[in-house]
């Protein structure tokens, strides 16, 4: 709606995980570089957690985009699914065809093998990558578990990605998964942004929309990290929600006062990043 006033050639702050968009902070490049390394090395298992709209799920779509043609990936969205319905959409991911016969978890699990062996007698790679993986239960960890499995004498043939939010690693920690929880060997967790990360995080985005004439000014960033705390979805609001006001009010100038107008607009986020109960 206002991206022409602004100059922009789109909405800089959208809530999509767009990977054009991500903004590689400190932790955002050592996540990443834990991914690569969990996937280059063939670990088999690698853990990444972070709190909502941390930006795990942008950063896992840029970790597949920038993938090369030697690594197969499947990507899984949904994570209330059943162990067969895991087994089926893993399959379906991978491009295999559904097959005939009897449903069942060994004739998914073969057919995953068999590909996975060729995709390996090809000098290829396989990535797994589940988001939101605190939903799964333990009979689809337990599964995920055994699909990890699937290896050479000296290689795991799938390195199997879980994304979710900080109380997987308590799900992970439950004695019914131990067995699972010891085969992690790659793990991170993802925070917010540092507060002097905010001004170049909202810079960065409105550099890939077009740049335009829309002027955070410094204290703007001072107000938009003590209402968003770092978290990068948090951000997007309250900068998409300022840029409205202004256009509406034909300013290109954003200041503090417009940010906290912003913020009540969107319900008041407290000081530490809450909702305000007013």
């Amino acid at each position: 709606m206002y991206e022409a006033f602004f100059g922009l050639r789109e909405n800089p702050f959208t809530l999509s995980p767009d990977p054009k968009y991500l903004y590689l902070s400190d932790r955002h490049r050592e996540a990443l570089n834990y991914l690569v390394y969990g996937i280059q090395e063939r670990k088999g298992f690698v853990v990444v957690t972070g709190d909502i709209g941390a930006g795990k799920t942008t950063l896992c779509r840029a970790l597949l985009s920038s993938l090369n043609g030697s690594v197969e990936t499947a990507l899984i969205f949904n994570s209330f699914l059943s162990e067969i319905e895991l087994l089926e959409t893993i399959n379906q991911e991978f491009g295999l065809p559904p097959g005939t016969g009897e449903r069942s978890r060994k004739r998914l699990l073969d057919a995953l093998n068999a590909y996975l062996l060729a995709n390996y007698g090809e000098g290829k790679n396989a990535v797994l990558l589940i988001d939101e993986s605190q939903n799964l239960s333990h009979g689809v960890l337990e599964q995920i578990r055994m699909i990890s499995n699937l290896e050479t004498v000296r290689e795991k043939l799938i390195q199997i990605v879980l994304i979710g939010q900080p109380e997987l690693q308590d799900v992970l920690a439950m004695p019914a998964l131990r067995q699972l929880n010891e085969r992690i060997t790659v793990r991170y967790h993802l925070g917010p942004l540092e507060r002097a990360d905010v001004g170049r995080y909202i810079e960065h985005r409105l550099a890939v929309a077009g740049r335009g004439r829309a002027a955070f000014t410094p204290w703007s960033y001072r107000t938009i990290y003590r209402y968003s705390q770092g978290v990068p979805r948090r951000i997007n609001a309250i900068c998409d929600r300022a840029l409205l006001i202004a256009y509406t009010r034909e300013k290109v100038r954003i200041g503090a006062g417009l940010v906290r107008r912003a913020v009540r607009d969107l319900g008041g986020y407290g000081e530490t990043g809450g909702v305000s109960r007013k």
